[in-house]
C-alpha cells in the first residue's frame, strides 16, 4: 500500500512510539502519504480482530472535502468498498459500517462524540491530521482528547502536520511519568521547484476587498504559465495547474476569466461550497486524453487535500481568516496576507509528483513581509461555540485543559456574555439543559438557538433554511438575505444542493428537539410574510444585529452603524443582520462598517427577537444647569419612544453627583463675591497653611458633601445651578476660631493715604506666585513711604492716571517716590494740569480730586 511513498520509511518509528507509548506526534511535508499510511499502520498495531475487540481508528480532518477523499484513496488502496476497511462521516453524510476499521471526520464530528460520551466507546485510536492550520475545534480537541487519555490509557493518541510546533504539541500529548510524546519525523518528498515572480502593478486589494484589477492580473498571469509552463518542464502537453485565491467570489471570477483565455483547458472551482460530487471530480484527477486541467481553489488544497497531476501552481497569495471586531461586535472572514509557510505549502503542490513550477502574483519583497506562521484561529475568532463546548465538557473558560494556546480572556467574557443571553450557561459558566441541547446542533450556538426558537414560530423547514444559509456563508448580492433564498429554492445559486440537503437535516433537528411541524407556525405566530420570517429567524440568531433605519445608515441594537450596499433593502426600516463587517470608502458612508447579508424585518418581529434587550427606564441627566428625565422605550441602543417625566429623588440626586463628578465646578457660574472669597482663601492658604482650608478645584470638588450638601439638595429637587450663589457654601469651610480674623488678615479694602477705601485684587486661586493687586491714583498715595502687606505678602500697587491708565507697577513705594517718580511728573503735568503734581510728593496731601476742588 505504501509503495512510492516517503512516509513509508517512518511507519516502523510510528508504530514503535504507538506500541510504547500510544502517543506520538507526526511531523511530515506535504505530498509523503502521511495521512493514507498512518491510519492503517495504527490500526495495525490496535490488532487484527474486529473493530469491537481492537477499536477503531478515528482520523481527523479540517474539511469535509479532505475528509471523503482521504477516506476514499485509502479505501482504493486497500482494494475495499468505501465504507468497509475506510469510510467517513462528515455534516450530513456518513459511509461507515460496522467492519470499518479507519473512519475519517471533521473536528465537529468528534467533538459531539466526546460531549456525547466522552468515552469514545468503539473507539481505539484518535488521529488529528493538519494540526499546524490551528483551527478551533482541533485546538480544543487537543486538550480533550489529552483528558480523556489520562483516564482511558489504552486510547491511541497522535498529532500530525506538515508544518509542525513538534516540540509544544509532544509537551501537550506527553503525561508526567513519561515526558513529552515521541516525534516522528519524515524527509521531504519534492522534486525540483522552479519559482516564478509575477508581481502585479496595482494593489492587490481595496475598500472592497480583492481588486477586480488583480484578480484580472492572476488570470492572465494562469494563461501565461499554461502555455509555457508544458516546454519548460520538457512535457509535451500542458500540466494540469493548481490556482490559489482566497475566497469563493474570487473563484468564481478567476474560474470565469480562465475559461475565456484558455480555451484549451478544462477549468474547475474547487470550494467549501460545491456539492460533494463536484468536489470529488476534482480529487479524483485527470484519466489519459484529458484535457489538461486548470483547478482553482480556495485554501482547501493548500495541504491535506491532494489534486492528482498538478505541476503548475499559480499563488495569489491572500488567504481568508476569521476576525473579531470587539469594539463592534462584529466578527466575520476578512482578507489577509498568507502566510510564508502557506506560501511554501502551496508552492509544494507542485513538486509531488516531479519537477514543478510555482509561479508568485506578488514579488519577493512582499514575500518577506508575510507573516512566518499561520494565525492561529483562537487568537482572532469569536468564541462563542468554543466557550460552550467547553462549558459542556465541564471545563469552562478552558480550565485544566493542556490547549495549545490559552483562550484570550476579553473574546472569552463576550462570549460568556452571549451564552448567558441565549440561557446556555449559568453565571457561573456551566451549561444549562438548554446549553446542552445547543451543543447537539452543528452549528454556531446563536444559529442553533434560532433554528430551535424559529422552528416554533415560523415552522422547522422556514428556519432551518435561513439556519443552513447563515451557516454556510453565502454572500447574497446586495446584502439581499430573502433574494438569497428565493435562489437557493429555485436551485439557481451556487451550493443550493448541499444547502437542501442541510436544510432537511436541520429540519429534522428541528422537529425532533421542538414540537413544531415542519411548515405550521407555532403558539407565536407566523409573520405576515416570508420576508418577515427570514428577517425573525435571523434576528433570533443575532438579537444584538436587529438595526432600524437612521437617515442614509441603519443603527444596531449593539450601538454599532453601519451602511447597507445599493440594492432591494434599500428603504427598509428595520432590518435583521446577519452579516456586518468593517469597511471603508463610500460603501461604508463613514460608518466604519457595511451590511453584508439582512432581511426585512417588522417592528414587532424586531421586538419579538431581541425582548431580552427592551428596555423601558427613566433617565436622569443633568443638562443646561438643572436636572431633566426622560422615559426612555430602547432595543438595545435603538431608542423606540421616549417623553420628558419629572425625576425621582434618588435619580435626581444621581443624575447632579455624576455631573459633579464629570463636570466639576464648571456647572456652577462664580459670582463676583464667591470668586473673590476663593481667592483670599486661596492667598491664607498659601501663606499660612492649616487650618485655612484647600480651595483647589480638585480639593472643592472632593470634599462637596461638606460644604455644597443643601445646594446640591436644591438641585436634586428642581433648582438651577446658575441662580446658585456659591459665596455662602465656601463660607461653611472656615476654620473656626480662625474665621473671625478673615476680615483682619485678607481684608476685602484697604484704606489708602487719601481716606479712601480701594477693593483688593487677589491672585487667582492656581497662581503660586500670585501678589494682591490694589489699583489706585497715584495722587492718592502722597506722602506714604511704607508698603502695606496683606495676609503678610506685600500689596502690588497699580499707580494709575488720573484716566485710570498704569503709570507705574511696584511694591516699594519709598523707592518709587525717590526715583523713577520724577520722571512721572515731567510726563504727566502738562498733560493733566489740573490734578496735582508735587515736585515734593512726601510732603503732599494725597487726594483724589483736582486742584481746583481740592
Amino acid at each position: 500500500m505504501g509503495q512510492g511513498l516517503p512516509f513509508a520509511t517512518a511507519l516502523p518509528d510510528l508504530q514503535a512510539a504507538v506500541r510504547e507509548r500510544g502517543v506520538a506526534v507526526v511531523q511530515a511535508p506535504p505530498g509523503t502519504g502521511k495521512t493514507t499510511l498512518a491510519p492503517p499502520a495504527v490500526a495495525d498495531v490496535l490488532g487484527a480482530g474486529s473493530p469491537g475487540a481492537a477499536g477503531r481508528v478515528v482520523v481527523v480532518q479540517p474539511r469535509r472535502i479532505a475528509a471523503r477523499a482521504a477516506a476514499r484513496r485509502l479505501a482504493s488502496l486497500s482494494g475495499t468498498p468505501l465504507g468497509e476497511f475506510a469510510g467517513f462521516t462528515v455534516r450530513g453524510e456518513r459511509r461507515v459500517s460496522a467492519g470499518t476499521r479507519v473512519e475519517f471526520c471533521t473536528p465537529g464530528i468528534l467533538l459531539r462524540r466526546l460531549l456525547a460520551d466522552p468515552d469514545l466507546p468503539g473507539t481505539g485510536a484518535v488521529i488529528l491530521d493538519e494540526v499546524h492550520e490551528r483551527g478551533l475545534e482541533t485546538d480544543l480537541l487537543v486538550g480533550m482528547l489529552a483528558e480523556v487519555r489520562a483516564l482511558r490509557d489504552d486510547l491511541v493518541l497522535v498529532a500530525m502536520s506538515a508544518t509542525l510546533d513538534a516540540p509544544r504539541f509532544a509537551s501537550l500529548l506527553g503525561d508526567d511519568q513519561h515526558g513529552p510524546a515521541p516525534v516522528v519525523d519524515c524527509p521531504s518528498a519534492l522534486h525540483p521547484l522552479d519559482v516564478w515572480w509575477r508581481p502585479p502593478t496595482a494593489a492587490r486589494t481595496d475598500a472592497r476587498g480583492v481588486s477586480d484589477t488583480f484578480l484580472e492580473h492572476v488570470a492572465a498571469t494562469v494563461a501565461d504559465a499554461h502555455a509555457r509552463a508544458g516546454s519548460t518542464l520538457g512535457l509535451t502537453a500542458p500540466p494540469d495547474a493548481l490556482v490559489f485565491v482566497p475566497g469563493v467570489r474570487e473563484v468564481d471570477r478567476v474560474a470565469t476569466r480562465v475559461r475565456a483565455l484558455v480555451p484549451d483547458a478544462e477549468v474547475l472551482e474547487l470550494h467549501g461550497r460545491l456539492d460533494p460530487r463536484a468536489q470529488d471530480r476534482v480529487t479524483a484527477g485527470s484519466t489519459a486524453g484529458d484535457r489538461p486541467r486548470i483547478v482553482v481553489s480556495t485554501s482547501l488544497a493548500e495541504s491535506s487535500l491532494t489534486v492528482p497531476g498538478v505541476r503548475l501552481v499559480i499563488d495569489a497569495g491572500l488567504a481568508r481568516e476569521p476576525r473579531r471586531d470587539a469594539a463592534r461586535g462584529m466578527s466575520g472572514l476578512v482578507t489577509v496576507a498568507a502566510s510564508r509557510d502557506a506560501t511554501i505549502q502551496r508552492a509544494g503542490r507542485a513538486a509531488r509528483q516531479g519537477p514543478g513550477i510555482a509561479v508568485r502574483c506578488f514579488d519577493e519583497t512582499t514575500f518577506a513581509a508575510m507573516p512566518a506562521h499561520v494565525t492561529p484561529e483562537v487568537v482572532v475568532a469569536d468564541l462563542v461555540g468554543p466557550a460552550l463546548t467547553l462549558a459542556c465538557w465541564g471545563s469552562p473558560r478552558g480550565a485544566g485543559l493542556s490547549l495549545p494556546d490559552a483562550l484570550p480572556p476579553a473574546a472569552l467574557n463576550d462570549a460568556e456574555t452571549v451564552l448567558r443571553r441565549l440561557g446556555a450557561v449559568d453565571e457561573e459558566g456551566r451549561a444549562t439543559d438548554l446549553g446542552q441541547r445547543l451543543a447537539g446542533v452543528p452549528a454556531d450556538p446563536r444559529l442553533a438557538r434560532a433554528l430551535l426558537d424559529g422552528a416554533e414560530l415560523v415552522g422547522a423547514r422556514t428556519a432551518g433554511e435561513v439556519v443552513a444559509a447563515l451557516a454556510d456563508d453565502h454572500r447574497p448580492e446586495g446584502g439581499d438575505l430573502s433574494a438569497l433564498l428565493r435562489s437557493l429554492r429555485r436551485g439557481s445559486a451556487p451550493g443550493a444542493g448541499r444547502w437542501k440537503d442541510e436544510v432537511r437535516r436541520l429540519r429534522d433537528l428541528a422537529t425532533r428537539h421542538t414540537e413544531a411541524s415542519v411548515d405550521a407556525s407555532g403558539a407565536g405566530g407566523r409573520p405576515a410574510s416570508d420576508g418577515d420570517a427570514i428577517g425573525l429567524v435571523v434576528a433570533l440568531a443575532h438579537p444584538d444585529r436587529v438595526a432600524r433605519r437612521m437617515g442614509e445608515v441603519y443603527l444596531l441594537a449593539s450601538g454599532t452603524r453601519a451602511a447597507l450596499p445599493p440594492g432591494s433593502l434599500s428603504g427598509q426600516e428595520w432590518l435583521a443582520v446577519a452579516d456586518v463587517a468593517r469597511a471603508e470608502g463610500r460603501v461604508a458612508a463613514g460608518t466604519g462598517a457595511v451590511i453584508r447579508a439582512a432581511a426585512p424585518l417588522s417592528a414587532e418581529s424586531a421586538e419579538l427577537a431581541a425582548g431580552g434587550l427592551l428596555t423601558d427606564q427613566t433617565t436622569a441627566t443633568f443638562r443646561d444647569h438643572r436636572v431633566v428625565a426622560r422615559r426612555v422605550r430602547s432595543l438595545g441602543t435603538i431608542e423606540l419612544a421616549s417623553a420628558a417625566v419629572r425625576p425621582n429623588p434618588e435619580d435626581a440626586r444621581a443624575a447632579v453627583e455624576s455631573a459633579l463628578a464629570t463636570q466639576g465646578l464648571a456647572m456652577f457660574t462664580w459670582s463676583p463675591a464667591a470668586d473673590a472669597l476663593r481667592r483670599r482663601l486661596a492667598l491664607l492658604r498659601r501663606v499660612h497653611g492649616e487650618p485655612w482650608p484647600d480651595v483647589s478645584d480638585a480639593a472643592l470638588e472632593q470634599r462637596w458633601p461638606e460644604w455644597l450638601g443643601p445646594e446640591v439638595d436644591a438641585l436634586a429637587g428642581g433648582g438651577r445651578a446658575d441662580r446658585i450663589d456659591l459665596h455662602d457654601p465656601l463660607r461653611r469651610l472656615l476654620p473656626w476660631p480662625e474665621a473671625s480674623r478673615l476680615g483682619e488678615l485678607a481684608p476685602e479694602r484697604l484704606g489708602v493715604a487719601s481716606g479712601r477705601d480701594v477693593r483688593i485684587d487677589y491672585p487667582a486661586v492656581d497662581d503660586p506666585e500670585g501678589r494682591p493687586v490694589v489699583a489706585v491714583k497715584l495722587q492718592e498715595c502722597f506722602g506714604w513711604a511704607e508698603t502695606p502687606r496683606v495676609a503678610g505678602v506685600p500689596v502690588l500697587f497699580h499707580l494709575l492716571s488720573p484716566a485710570g491708565r498704569p503709570l507705574a507697577v511696584t511694591d516699594d513705594l519709598a523707592s518709587f517716590w525717590s526715583g523713577p517718580y520724577a520722571q512721572v511728573r515731567a510726563e504727566m503735568r502738562g498733560r493733566y494740569p489740573k490734578h496735582p503734581w508735587p515736585e515734593d510728593p512726601w510732603t503732599a496731601p494725597a487726594t483724589a480730586r483736582t486742584r481746583g476742588r481740592r
